[in-house]
């Protein structure tokens, strides 16, 4: 007689999901700045610490080095297995290494884990000097804060100068305003699926998505780091991830994808999920076991605050100012981040020519798939050594 086995409950996640003091450090090594960074808020940010991975070995003159900046929900860990330390393989796995589009023959290739994220960085997981989590009390941060906390960690690891400075979707705002913020200091630039300020449109989903965390009871005002687990904002988190992925995605992807199937085994009238509930429920359980949902809505906050021209005489008149070789992509199905956002950078920085389009069904991650596209473009930005 066949017996059914019920499958074992998955333990309850931790408070705040992502990388924790004491956890394996994989591949990570950290930068401590020596001072506390200031921030445009006005307000202080003391014991930064900045956690970075690197691929091959950086020239003399430090004149091989190549930024690589992750997206939202992304981290350090843009190319290697998964393994202890890293609960995913590489997110530009088949973009890093030898012989490929970045390759680590000839480029030191860096990614860090941004300020204000949970894999490594300081954020609001983090233990203040007084070893009180920040919590609540964690700075409102914006994407030139992070830029400028990243030179500090060019400055320690000896680079004057990126060969070239890549970055899509959230990473592609920080590549801007690099471009921007330190001309002299990025030789090149490869901006994916991002804008040069953000709509109102893209607003209006980021405050959807805080809001859906701090309603959460398990928010407690941001002071949840030290709760027990199954205690913190999982179900807020969770519900933020179902909205932003469905931006991520097409339309046409998700009606060919899933259509209007139920999950099987399942009934809608009966209380069941369609197939494409249980897609994004999927995405939401993971995402609460390896990501804070404070560091969500710091990051999520910042971009919303992302605008190149703030406090440089507007948009085009901040970008005419960054003359470098530049090529901007979007993507033709993106409906987070519309080509016609790209094409205002690809039309205004002095070295872009034109706006490159990525063809995918995908929607806006279309920047993490299609990665022969993606590569096609690095290697335009920096042609194979002859």
């Amino acid at each position: 007689m066949n017996r059914v086995v019920a499958p074992r409950a998955l333990p309850l996640p931790p408070a705040a999901g992502g990388w924790r003091e004491g956890d394996p450090p994989g591949r990570r090594s950290w930068v401590a700045l020596d001072a506390p960074l200031g921030l445009e808020s006005g307000a202080t940010l003391p014991g930064v610490r900045l956690a970075y991975e690197a691929w091959g070995r950086l020239a003399p003159d430090g004149a091989n080095a190549v930024l690589v900046l992750h997206a939202l929900t992304g981290d350090s860990h843009a190319a290697g297995t998964a393994g202890p330390g890293h609960p995913s393989a590489g997110w530009w796995d088949v973009l890093i290494g030898p012989g490929r589009a970045l390759d680590t023959d000839r480029w030191y290739v860096v990614a860090p884990n941004v300020l204000g994220g949970c894999q490594g960085s300081t954020g609001p997981s983090s233990r203040r000097p007084d070893g009180i989590p920040w919590g609540a009390a964690f700075p409102y941060l914006t994407v030139r804060d992070q830029v400028a906390a990243e030179a500090l960690l060019a400055d320690a690891l000896g680079i004057g100068r990126w060969a070239a400075v890549i970055g899509g979707s959230m990473g592609g705002m920080r590549a801007l305003e690099w471009a921007v913020g330190f001309p002299a200091r990025t030789g090149s630039l490869l901006m994916l699926a991002a804008p040069a300020a953000s709509s109102a449109e893209q607003i209006a989903w980021g405050s959807m998505q805080t809001a859906a965390i701090r309603s959460d009871p398990g928010w407690r005002g941001g002071c949840y780091h030290d709760a027990p687990p199954g205690s913190g904002p999982h179900q807020g988190l969770g519900l933020a991830r179902r909205i932003a992925h469905v931006t991520y995605r097409s339309e046409a992807e998700l009606g060919a994808r899933f259509g209007r199937r139920a999950q099987p085994g399942e009934l809608p009238s009966r209380g069941g999920r369609y197939q494409v509930e249980s897609y994004l429920d999927h995405h939401a359980a993971k995402l609460v076991r390896r990501f804070d949902a404070g560091s969500y809505v710091a990051l999520t906050e910042a971009m919303n605050a992302h605008d190149v021209g703030r406090g440089r005489g507007g948009v085009a008149r901040a970008l005419r100012g960054a003359d470098m070789p530049a090529l901007i992509a979007g993507i033709d199905s993106d409906r987070l981040y519309p080509p016609a956002q790209q094409a205002e950078p690809a039309a205004l920085l002095p070295g872009a020519d034109h706006l490159r389009i990525i063809e995918s069904p995908y929607g806006h991650d279309g920047f993490l798939i299609e990665t022969a596209q993606v590569g096609s473009l690095v290697r335009e930005l920096l042609p194979p050594a002859r």
